[in-house]
């Protein structure tokens, strides 16, 4: 590539965490910049209102703006197949890729993929989700073979909210699945200030923090080609490969 790598995040309107967790992820790579396109999303829950948020027409719409800069990769920095299945992000990926001729990838599809690479079966979870979307989580994760062995969800509905979870209590609620011993944590939701915690609460637990701020980065890098390891001081994640 004879320019800096350009990456394309498809971002809930009402995030307002992980922009700047993405440039300061991306900001190690020397060149590379992160560039944003928004659709609504204002709510999580599994009413048809709130599903339908996620319809791809819109997601689409957003994706062709990023195309506009003629980014290197798209990737949906969101968590929605968590709850909706896994095809869902799947089938999204190929539509942005035959709508705009860019490859594309997601946080959650990232993560799966982060997770099938070490073999991961034992996986707590923490997420600012209420109960019913936290289960439905847990469920599509069991088709997998993955099972949830420890939990802890907030109860939130407001997507705007989420953000302002503080990061110490993030922390706490980490420390607190990490006592079922899991092989991986995952922080799910994408407006979680969450990422920047990795570096410590490894080197103090021994346990992977998969963020899934930080898992949409990393399939970014993979599908555009270029290595997750140049990123550091985010997590081991970055060195998975």
């Amino acid at each position: 590539m004879n320019r800096p790598l350009r990456l394309g995040v498809l971002t809930p309107s009402s995030n307002t965490a992980l922009e700047p967790l993405t440039s300061a992820i991306v900001a190690g790579l020397p060149g590379a910049s992160a560039h944003f396109s928004r659709f609504r999303v204002t709510e999580i829950a599994l009413d048809a209102q709130a599903l339908g948020q996620f319809d791809d027409s819109k997601i689409l719409a957003a994706a062709e703006l990023l195309a506009d800069a003629k980014v290197d990769v798209i990737g949906w920095s969101g968590t929605a197949a968590g709850w909706l299945g896994f095809d869902r992000d799947r089938q999204l990926v190929e539509r942005i890729r035959e709508r705009t001729g860019i490859v594309a990838t997601t946080a959650v599809l990232a993560l799966n993929e982060l997770l099938a690479l070490k073999g991961i079966r034992r996986l707590a979870l923490v997420s600012p989700y209420t109960a019913d979307v936290q289960e439905r989580i847990v469920a599509n994760y069991r088709t997998l073979d993955i099972e949830v062995v420890a939990e802890q969800h907030l109860g939130i509905r407001v997507n705007h909210d989420f953000a302002e979870v503080a990061p110490r209590t993030l922390r706490t609620l980490m420390d607190e699945v990490a006592q079922a011993r899991p092989q991986a944590i995952a922080t799910y939701c994408t407006n979680l200030r969450a990422a920047q915690l990795a570096q410590d609460f490894e080197a103090a637990r021994g346990i992977p923090l998969l963020d899934t701020v930080s898992t949409t980065v990393w399939g970014m890098l993979r599908a555009a080609g270029a290595s997750p390891a140049a990123v550091t001081g985010w997590g081991g994640l970055f060195q998975w490969a």
